[in-house]
């Protein structure tokens, strides 16, 4: 299991907190240091289940520069949106686990986490 944090996030401290207390074996990706390419957030929105826009923090001053809220959200669109998040890698939802079955999740809550840490 792998999650991707930034460490002043109080969310990604939640996770890994959370994460401890219930003996989790897992590794921590600081994503701002150590950037997703383009191909790895497909993976994770592949194993999401979920558009680039969906993980996208629209609300990051980065976002309102792009102008992102005018982007279309159409798989015509997807490439350009991954390269932004890829170039920006702030504008990434956090934090983010990628599980050992596969799968992933947005760990944002409490539940979140364990239903990660129950995928493996």
């Amino acid at each position: 299991m792998e999650i991707w944090i930034n460490p002043a996030c109080s969310k990604c401290r939640s996770a890994l907190g959370l994460l401890d207390e219930e003996g989790a074996q897992y590794t921590v990706r600081r994503y701002l240091e150590d950037v997703p390419s383009e191909d790895e957030i497909r993976t994770v929105l592949e194993r999401l289940g979920l558009a680039p826009w969906d993980i996208t923090r629209t609300q990051e001053p980065e976002a309102k520069a792009l102008e992102l809220a005018g982007w279309p959200r159409t798989d015509e669109s997807r490439d350009r949106w991954i390269a932004a998040l890829a170039s920006h890698p702030r504008l990434i939802q956090r934090p983010i686990i990628t599980a050992d079955d596969g799968t992933a999740v947005v760990a944002r809550t409490d539940e979140a986490v364990r239903d990660a840490i129950g995928r493996g």
